[in-house]
């Protein structure tokens, strides 16, 4: 059959924080793709300001380079595609899969391989996809590059990979200088027989296989993902698998229900480095970008008009997590961070705070993330969203709150299943790194969670990895205790594993919470007072309402607290009226620690300006009567 050999087409998959992202910055850089004017950044691809706040890539992108071979051949054209680290984005990394032909798994030379680094090389081993090992991060000084790469191939055995599979080339990198070997260099240093990527480039020229078509097959087009212009509206990025698509060209859109339209395509572009400029054709194995068909879903498929043949569409794996997204009910809602003034009054325009707001943002989310699902509750202002793992939904609503939305936000749960009668809930995999010192109280964080430890190994450096089978309902609020528990010194990531029996009433969180009892503004006076109950979350001067919770209690019941008490002033000067007690600095959390702190009666208020914690209920007798009829009820 005819190949394209003038084109390559590959994915770089990794666990997060591996140097995914780094290392395709040198590959643009090597490959000459920006003017030696240019003002550059780090991490290019991360254009989404929740990548470079978070250090993490949320969305698969791709690019391309033109890499002119040392032997003075043709330029070949590599589209690259960088996918997400994280689990809980495995719907970017599926869609990423299906565009190339093959993965470039990255793994750090100090951590080896994580849960992660499984979860993607699984997906690509399904697929049948022929790998490169890239071993990264070569000059960390506690790099370990034998026991990685041997770790990796246990990784590819566990995983049941064939002997074709197994048998994969090595490359040896320090993405952030742009070197790279194939000669294992030692431990803790820079590559020294080669002073930039060309081993890699050859490497992928020659492992990567090119494009093979029949070129009487009718045309065949995958959209694999989407994008938004100002002037062109949504743009559909595809692959080509047969045939050519042409500008101007009357194709086939055949939808996910199988029903057929012919649709004109009013702009084709290819993408060049970071931009995509126009183009008057794609052939087989092109990924590129159309415009002119407004309706247009992933997975659908663009063909021939005369002969519409369509290609699979793509799958997902099973959400885990859940949780209710609705509009703000709180007295606060469309007032400013402070709840004060005229500017908090004209700001109200601006916010979007209606039902039907919300659910237009959440249905515009669909459009273009497969693993996320959006389903109806009783209520007409509230919808139970569902995905992958909590950071997906956290970033999510984070993203909802940067555009102005008012929300209210249920405590995750986990998406359960029926087997033989039985209910099954969702179990993760959990890889955790710690010093010695911490590993007994790991151990019973994860006891109290019904974690089952599978694997425990001790590289002799004082950290210890240990592996654990835990339920997902356990997962939820477990990173703040375990950050706190091991002093900030541990590394936990999970995966998810599958699903098993119900596990049983699971008691996460030990203490209750200091529920403001009236509204108003938070004094000194009153946190001076209330600080010895528990910890606090509020600053002085900030706007209560009856049922905010404001702390912590240090007990494991609930206490309505006045936290806007003032100090009552007399005409007699007291002999303290200028002394000042210390206030303890407030504990503030972000959107995920406020998620995770919840518990079932409780849920997360979020505004542009402010996340703050609230009960469900509101009213304190409303609780109180609620809470006593639960008690009758036992």
């Amino acid at each position: 059959m005819p190949t394209r050999h003038d084109i390559r087409n590959v994915a770089i998959v990794a666990h997060v924080d591996h140097g995914k992202t780094t290392i395709v910055d040198a590959m643009l850089k090597q490959a000459g793709a920006f003017a030696a004017h240019q003002q550059l950044d780090d991490r290019m691809m991360d254009s989404n300001d929740l990548e470079r706040e978070k250090g993490i890539t949320i969305l698969a992108k791709n690019t391309a380079v033109k890499y002119h071979p040392k032997d003075g051949g043709a330029p070949i054209t590599i589209n690259i595609i960088d996918t997400p680290g994280h689990a809980d984005f495995g719907g970017e990394v599926e869609r990423g899969l299906s565009m190339v032909d093959a993965v470039v798994l990255l793994v750090d030379a100090s951590e080896g391989p994580l849960p992660q680094t499984r979860f993607v090389l699984r997906k690509a081993l399904q697929q049948r996809k022929p790998v490169i090992l890239c071993i990264n991060k070569t000059d960390r000084p506690d790099s370990r590059i034998d026991e990685v790469v041997n770790e990796t191939y246990d990784l590819f055995l566990d995983l049941d990979a064939d002997e074709d599979q197994i048998e994969f080339p090595i490359v040896y990198a320090c993405g952030r200088d742009g070197i790279a070997s194939l000669t294992k260099p030692e431990d803790g240093t820079v590559p020294a027989d080669s002073e930039n990527l060309e081993p890699f480039f050859s490497t992928i020229l020659e492992h990567v296989p090119a494009p093979v078509y029949d070129e009487e097959a009718p045309l065949q087009a995958h959209v694999t993902n989407l994008d938004a212009d100002n002037f062109l509206g949504r743009i559909a990025l595809l692959r080509v698998e047969q045939g050519e698509l042409r500008k101007g060209q009357t194709v086939a859109w055949i939808k996910r229900d199988g029903s057929i339209s012919n649709v004109r395509i009013t702009e084709l572009m290819m993408t060049e480095a970071l931009t995509r400029k126009p183009a008057e054709v794609a052939g087989p194995g092109d990924i590129c970008a159309v415009a002119g068909i407004p309706e247009i879903m992933i997975g659908e498929t663009l063909a021939d008009p005369e002969n519409p043949i369509a290609l699979p569409l793509i799958t997902v794996d099973e959400p885990a997590i859940s949780m209710v997204i609705g509009t703000n009910t709180s007295p606060m809602v469309g007032r400013g961070g402070s709840g004060k003034g005229a500017d908090a009054k004209a700001a109200v325009k601006d916010r979007k705070v209606t039902a039907r707001q919300v659910k237009d943002r959440l249905d515009r989310e669909l459009i273009g993330n497969v693993s996320l699902r959006v389903l109806d509750t009783e209520r007409p202002d509230a919808w139970e969203v569902q995905g992958r793992g909590e950071l997906a939904l956290a970033i999510l609503v984070e993203q909802m709150r940067r555009e102005g939305f008012e929300l209210t936000i249920g405590k995750p749960q986990v998406v359960t299943r029926e087997v033989d009668g039985k209910v099954h809930e969702p179990v993760e995999r959990m890889t955790i790194d710690v010093p010695e010192e911490h590993m007994g109280a790991v151990t019973q964080l994860m006891g109290v969670r019904k974690g089952r430890m599978d694997n425990m190994s001790n590289h002799g450096s004082g950290w210890v990895r240990m592996e654990f089978v835990v339920p997902s309902r356990g997962l939820i609020g477990f990173r703040t205790e375990f950050l706190t528990q091991t002093r900030g010194t541990g590394i936990g990531h999970s995966i998810h594993e599958g699903h098993e029996p119900w596990f049983g009433q699971l008691v996460t969180r030990n203490n209750g919470s200091l529920v403001a009892d009236r509204a108003g503004a938070v004094t000194a006076f009153a946190m001076t007072n209330l600080q010895e109950r528990g910890v606090l979350f509020t600053d002085p001067g900030t706007e209560v309402y009856e049922g905010m919770i404001v702390g912590e209690n240090s007990r494991a019941d609930d206490m309505d607290v006045n936290i806007t008490k003032e100090k009552k002033l007399t005409n007699m000067r007291s002999s303290s009226a200028d002394t000042f007690e210390a206030i303890v600095p407030p504990r503030k959390l972000s959107l995920e620690q406020s998620l995770e702190f919840c518990r079932d009666d409780e849920c997360v208020e979020v505004t542009p300006e402010a996340v703050r914690i609230r009960k469900v209920v509101l009213d304190q007798k409303e609780r109180s009567r609620t809470a006593s009829r639960a008690k009758s009820a036992k």
